[in-house]
């Protein structure tokens, strides 16, 4: 799956479309909360600018409705945080491909930044409209996709606008190219022991992965709400915990298809209701009270799998263990990010709450790689290909 990069194109005088993931938290004034999506695109951006190219930057934010315009769904406030990143003015487009837009590519100069507004003020970017991708390639020379959280996507900027510019150079930005060598190549040729560890709330969430993951792994380790699904399915007790009773049967065909390598927790962290201060209780796993929810996985399973971990060489780490966000049921997604970060394994984070939790935790520095896409890196772990890399130009 090698693709060209930025770095591979000429980019001096030449105008760069670069599709990036501005989808960055907002609060109520219109202030970035987190700027790491901006971040990571820096790489990108500078490598054009410091070889005397233009930028011009396209990204969605949030999901609002096609004309609707409010401060919070608006790219300006993540523009405002780019040209500070940068140390250098960012001009700002009040629409996409309209007047505005046109006039300002047009008064690009090399080593200039423009960021266009949000995609997805336009009927056209989610239907994947030619008309509208015509209008986007037309404002430059080279595309660069570096937006990996929307690579499984088939939006207008991901895959209309490259298929548009056929001729012209198609690459990927340094951040997908990251994302698909962790992703793609350690999953393709492994290094064994290779464990993946599955948490989050849906079995629904995660059905595909896991039989993907099957045929791949060594061992898949089971953890989350989605855990008390596959507890059912054994004939356990549940109490109250969170449970897709629709996913039952399929949860008995994944146990009988993953036999021993299909490992579930051995006990559960429960409690009588959903908050810190609750009645706590561990027990065995399948033997939740009925006046009790399970909240987390159980020190004897932290144990275990901290201690399959340890014998590793290839880990892929997506959902939680528990609701870590609520302290004492953080114990067992602590442990297992602790087990990740100490091992010696090439080791990948899947994006959304896993990665919210390494951050949290203070391990990110220590894992090979976390992702940047939640549902781009899951739809990989499936073994997905995506249309708007597959159509980029060959390494």
């Amino acid at each position: 799956m090698a693709k060209k990069s930025i770095a591979d194109v000429d980019v001096a005088g030449k105008s760069v479309l670069m599709r990036v993931d501005f989808n960055v938290p907002l609060d109520d004034h219109c202030n970035v909360t987190d700027d790491r999506r901006v971040r990571m695109a820096i790489p990108s951006i500078k490598s054009v600018l410091d070889r005397g190219g233009r930028v011009i930057l396209c990204s969605h934010l949030g999901r609002p409705e096609p004309g609707q315009d409010n401060c919070k769904e608006s790219l300006k406030p993540a523009a405002a945080v780019l040209s500070t990143l940068l140390g250098q003015p960012v001009a700002f487009a009040t629409d996409a491909v309209d007047a505005d837009a046109s006039a300002k590519v047009a008064a690009l100069k090399d080593g200039d930044v423009l960021v266009l507004e949000n995609l997805r003020f336009y009927k056209g970017e989610k239907k994947g409209d030619a008309a509208f991708a015509a209008k986007l390639a037309g404002f430059a020379d080279i595309y660069c996709n570096d937006a990996f959280g929307t690579c499984h996507r088939t939006d207008a900027s991901m895959v209309a606008v490259p298929q548009a510019m056929v001729g012209k150079p198609r690459v990927v930005g340094f951040l997908v190219q990251k994302e698909i060598q962790y992703l793609s190549d350690a999953i393709a040729s492994p290094q064994r022991p290779f464990i993946a560890i599955l948490g989050g709330a849906k079995v629904s969430d995660k059905i595909n992965v896991i039989k993907n993951l099957l045929h791949i792994c060594d061992k898949v380790l089971i953890g989350g709400a989605m855990a008390y699904t596959f507890s059912l399915a054994k004939g356990g007790k549940v109490g109250k915990s969170r449970v897709e009773l629709d996913k039952v049967e399929l949860a008995k065909e994944l146990l009988q298809v993953g036999g021993s390598k299909l490992v579930l927790p051995v006990d559960t962290h429960c409690g009588d209701a959903f908050n810190g201060d609750c009645n706590k209780v561990v027990v065995h796993a399948g033997e939740i009270p009925d006046t009790y929810e399970g909240f987390d996985i159980g020190p004897a399973t932290a144990k275990q799998y901290a201690q399959e971990l340890k014998t590793a060489q290839t880990v892929v780490w997506n959902g939680p263990m528990g609701v870590f966000e609520m302290p004492p049921f953080d114990a067992g997604t602590r442990i297992v990010a602790e087990a990740i970060a100490n091992s010696s394994a090439t080791s990948i984070i899947g994006g959304g709450d896993s990665a919210a939790a390494i951050q949290q935790l203070g391990f990110a520095d220590k894992v090979s790689h976390v992702s940047t896409g939640g549902g781009a890196s899951l739809a990989m772990l499936e073994g997905e290909k995506f249309a708007a890399v597959e159509l980029l130009d060959e390494a």
